[in-house]
């Protein structure tokens, strides 16, 4: 079997609504990026790559298109190979983020390719299931709300969705290293409002977003340890390791990183240093499912856990995801866009459905669903005015 072309669908699903009535312009210019990879004997395999805000995507889109002389007429079960010559003769052995997140892309495409071809799912060939079922958490459900009580009402709405852990970045503003105190407060006071509405038995995840130095991290970590978060996600810059060491051992809150690292080469530190309880990188930008459970091998010996970072949508992103924790003994959780669902079931055959915060593990050949190529074309790739840069004199106000 020979792969004969590689094609990419860059959309936007601007105009649906999320399954709450939020408004309508709730993806704050998300592109997603899904690709197709078809071979000689007509099997085809459907991948899935990261991609940052406009107008970052463009970038990734074109590492695509880069790469694919590099895998015409090769076989698509020379997965670990082409992932190899990709880094090293592709990209020099000089990876970054746009690299990874086409690599990872084509490399679920040929995982669903073998997977259908040999009529079994992917986890199948990777040492075979752990469970049955896959818990996920809500994200995007929080979107554009500044007030605890707001932010309250939905966070109980999207429990009653079926969810049982809820993320969400309680910070305001921009990111910044060094905040006033009054943001501090303004953070601990939606984590509390959260807290008070869905009860203890619903699990918060805080999200920091890299922002803060580590003065600001432990202090705001330990105020809200009284409302019992489930984690605190990337509470400072991921790449001074150290400084994130430190945070872990200063507070009493489990510290999580890993969205913005690819492959095992940069997770090696983070458990040498001891610097994280979790780690979550996205399968979509890591290196692709393969990548994502040697990550997992990697963080077993040490007693860390793998919660993947998944923002990326509902569909091949999402079946990429479970495919990979599905063989992983040290998973706990992963990641749910809420605001992508209504997107997802329309381009999805079959699409995931939610079942008191699990998904079921699918049972058909390669990633377990298919995508609507006709519907994808209700969703055409647009142009947004690129974002503006904040002056300091603005910084101030």
């Amino acid at each position: 079997m020979k792969i004969t072309a590689i094609k990419s669908f860059l959309v936007y699903p601007y105009h649906i609504r999320n399954p709450l009535g939020w408004g309508q312009r709730w993806l704050h210019q998300k592109y997603w990026l899904l690709l197709k990879v078809e071979t000689d004997e007509g099997f085809t395999g459907w991948g899935e790559a990261y991609t940052q805000s406009v107008p970052r995507e463009k970038s990734v889109a074109q590492h695509v298109t880069d790469i694919i002389p590099y895998l015409i007429g090769r076989n698509p079960f020379h997965i670990k190979h082409f992932t190899q010559i990709a880094y090293n003769d592709f990209a020099g052995r000089r990876g970054a983020m746009d690299f990874f997140c086409a690599v990872s892309g084509i490399e679920h495409a040929l995982w669903d390719i073998v997977g259908k071809s040999l009529d079994t799912p992917i986890y199948n060939l990777l040492g075979g299931p752990c469970r049955d079922r896959i818990r996920v958490y809500a994200n995007g459900w929080y979107n554009g709300v500044n007030d605890p009580e707001e932010l309250a009402q939905r966070a109980v709405e999207t429990v009653k969705m079926g969810f049982t852990a809820l993320k969400f970045d309680p910070f305001l503003g921009p990111w910044r290293l060094f905040i006033s105190k009054k943001d501090e407060r303004v953070a601990v006071r939606n984590v509390q409002a959260v807290r008070e509405a869905v009860g203890p038995d619903i699990d918060i995840l805080v999200e920091v977003h890299r922002r803060l130095a580590p003065i600001h991290a432990i202090r705001v970590a330990r105020m809200m340890e009284e409302f019992d978060p489930f984690w605190y996600e990337e509470p400072v810059p991921s790449e001074n390791l150290d400084a994130l060491a430190r945070v872990r051992q200063a507070i009493k809150l489990p510290v999580v990183t890993g969205e913005t690292m690819y492959t095992k080469a940069a997770f090696r530190e983070v458990l040498e240093k001891q610097a994280a309880d979790i780690l979550n990188p996205d399968v979509a930008s890591c290196g692709g499912i393969l990548e994502l459970k040697e990550i997992a091998a990697m963080a077993e010996p040490y007693y860390v856990a793998i919660c993947p970072h998944n923002y990326n949508s509902t569909t091949v992103g999402l079946a990429a995801t479970i495919q990979a924790v599905a063989t992983i003994p040290n998973f706990i959780i992963t990641e749910y866009f809420v605001n992508f669902t209504d997107m997802g079931n329309s381009i999805s055959m079959p699409p995931f459905r939610l079942e008191e915060g699990y998904i079921k593990l699918p049972t058909t050949p390669g990633l377990g669903l298919e995508i609507n190529e006709e519907a994808l074309k209700k969703y055409p790739f647009r142009e947004f005015p690129l974002p503006s840069f904040r002056s300091y004199e603005e910084e101030e106000q």
